[in-house]
This record gives C-alpha cells, structure tokens and sequence, in this order.
C-alpha cells in the first residue's frame, strides 16, 4: 500500500471524529490536505473550520467550508492534524510544512487533538526528523548558536535562494541531529529563548488520540 493510500485511510478514518455543527481546527501538510478532501464530502455536517495556515484555508474554501479566524471561535471540539515524528507516548514533531506556530496555537484551544499519519512517522525517540524552531529574523543567527549549543546542527530554511518566510513573516531554523529523551523539557527550554516564537515540538500539549495508518488498517493510539 502505498504512502499516499495509508494517508487517505487515516482522513476517513478522522471523519468519524467531528462533531456535527461544531466548528474544528484543522492542521496543514499532506496528510491533512486529504482531510480537508474529505471534509468536503460532509462540509453541511458542520459550521465551518479554523485555519492553521492561508494554504489550508484556501483548500477548506475551496471546497466551500466557511474559514472562521481564531478570534471568532470560543471552542473548538477537535484539532485534527499530522504529524512529522509522533512518539508512543503522544508528543509530536510538527512543522516541515512551516505551519507549526499556527497549529500550536489552535491545538492549545481545541479540546481534543487527534493525529492523523501513516506509520512511518512513529518512532520511539523523535529528532530523526529535524526539528523546526520559528523565529523572529532579526534573531536567527543568536538562536542558532543556542541550539548548537544543545547539540543540534540548526539551519535556516531556503525556499528559491532567499530564507523561507512563515505566514507570520518568520524564519524557520530547522534543527538536525539533536535526540530528544525528554520532549516537555526540550520545548520548554527552546521557547524560553528570547527570539524563538515557538519550537516545533508538540509534547507539552501533545496528541490525545492518534490514526495511524498500517497495510493491515487504521490502528488508534490513545494517550
């Protein structure tokens, strides 16, 4: 079965999960991107979506779902997103689609957040994926040397030979070769760094329920 296959069977899967006329969050990347498809199919079950990225709320309004903005909204049932890395304890590498503040945001306001990936994406140590840190520009080269100072091998994110830029006008260090043993503490201590919007780390407020795609079916994972 094919990648993308394990992908599909996990955003039906999700379906199952939201509420009826309720509005829910929803994350960015590929894996969410066949949710968001999916969501189209029962959009009149539900008031609308909260966007973790302008390119998820194009593909929601797309298929005619009502984007709500954050501000608007004073609960959210569900987040449904994926993941880069996800751990068997629920805490997550989240951000190589660089939508990673945004989503913490709106994970942090929903009351259940449900991981939605195929099964390369658990592993027992995170930090094989490269960890994202979001950061104020002014600040990078500060940030950088912070982080390899913890071990990492941080580097900016290009994107057509000028340093990505975040929705929110950020840049993206994306951080290799650090072993993440203790995941709260490691984002706790990157986030306390003046200049760092958030770490791509997901751990302090991780998943509560995770589809994971496998050859032999949807198999869920609860933390």
């Amino acid at each position: 079965m094919s990648q993308d296959n394990l992908k599909l069977s996990v955003a039906r899967a999700a379906i199952v999960h939201v509420p009826e006329g309720q509005i829910i969050g929803v994350g960015t990347g590929s894996t969410a991107n066949f949710f968001i498809d999916e969501l189209g199919k029962i959009k009149d079950r539900i008031a609308g979506a909260v966007a973790s990225s302008v390119a998820t709320a194009e593909r929601l309004r797309s298929h005619n779902i009502r984007v709500f903005d954050l501000n608007e909204v004073s609960s959210i049932p569900v987040y449904i997103d994926g993941a880069d890395e996800i751990t068997y304890q629920g805490a997550m590498i989240k951000g190589g689609g660089g939508a990673l503040t945004r989503e913490k945001i709106i994970a942090s306001a929903a009351d259940r957040f449900i991981c939605i990936a195929d099964e390369s994406k658990l592993v027992p140590l995170l930090g094989a994926f490269p960890l994202p840190v979001e950061v104020i520009p002014m600040a990078y080269a500060l940030i950088a040397r912070r982080l390899t100072a913890l071990g990492g091998k941080p580097a900016l994110r290009m994107q057509d030979g000028q340093p990505y830029r975040t929705d929110n006008g950020n840049y993206i260090l994306d951080t290799r070769e650090l072993q993440i043993a203790n995941p709260v503490s490691l984002e706790n201590e990157i986030n306390n760094m003046p200049g760092v919007v958030t770490a791509g780390l997901f751990a302090g407020r991780g998943a509560n329920l995770c589809l994971l795609g496998t050859p032999d079916g949807v198999r869920t994972l609860e933390f």
